[in-house]
């Protein structure tokens, strides 16, 4: 007998979002700490420096999933609980921030180092600088990566099955143990997740495509690159 998947569907619906809200935290968090310990690392003070280092190395070699065991079962082993919305979101930035900070390492380190002296000598501060010249062009560099790291932390949510947290692989185990008709559920889950992966990744594609062509985003920093570059170009015939 077949599933009858119209039961589910109700289901199957809340599993995604819950997949989806996973995927987001977990990805900005991992986008914000990621660009801290690029920032860190790229510091001329050892005492900052080393720490990030140590963080990036060592969470680049553990696995997602002793990672999200750890924050789950072995943070509750020493009282301190955390649901599986949180665990699971943690997991997630912990595991991918180590591996963003690389990328966005390399891509503050790809911007030639000509353009921070120009700004500086055109008399921009140094944050300045580095918001409206350096970070634009750095952003440009790490899209590829980022967007790249942002489907495979989408299909790494399937590992929070282990904790029950309530995503999609976690309902497809439930419907295959109600069902036994493991190999048509998961399945279908497999296309649930190819539906979601494939469009974004696309998305992604002409994003990175049109920024690689210098397509502006926005009317304001369309305005904000034409100064800019005029500036740089001022400063350097004179």
């Amino acid at each position: 007998m077949k599933v009858q998947w119209g039961l589910y569907t109700s289901d199957l619906f809340s599993a995604l979002l819950k997949t989806l809200e996973y995927t987001v935290l977990g990805f900005v968090g991992a986008v914000l700490l990621g660009l801290a310990l690029a920032l860190m690392r790229r510091s001329q003070t050892r005492v900052v420096r080393l720490p990030a280092g140590i963080y990036t190395e060592l969470f680049k070699n553990i696995p997602l999933l002793a990672i999200i065991f750890i924050t789950y079962f072995g943070l509750g082993s020493i009282g301190l609980r955390l649901s599986a919305l949180a665990a699971g979101a943690l997991s997630l930035v912990i595991f991918y921030a180590a591996y963003l900070s690389e990328i966005f390492r390399a891509a503050l380190g790809g911007v030639p180092p000509g353009q921070q002296e120009g700004a500086e000598a055109l008399g921009m501060s140094r944050m300045r600088s580095f918001r409206q010249v350096i970070m634009p062009q750095a952003l440009r560099l790490a899209l590829p990566g980022t967007a790249t790291m942002g489907v495979d932390l989408l299909k790494s949510t399937s590992l929070l099955v282990t904790i029950a947290a309530g995503e999609l692989m976690s309902q497809a185990q439930l419907i295959a143990s109600e069902t036994f008709r493991a190999m048509e559920v998961y399945l279908v889950i497999a296309a649930i997740y190819f539906a979601v992966c494939y469009p974004l990744s696309q998305l992604l594609l002409l994003l990175e495509r049109k920024v690689r062509a210098g397509t502006p985003l926005t009317l304001a920093r369309r305005r904000r690159v034409r100064k800019t570059r005029a500036l740089l170009a001022a400063g350097a015939v004179a």
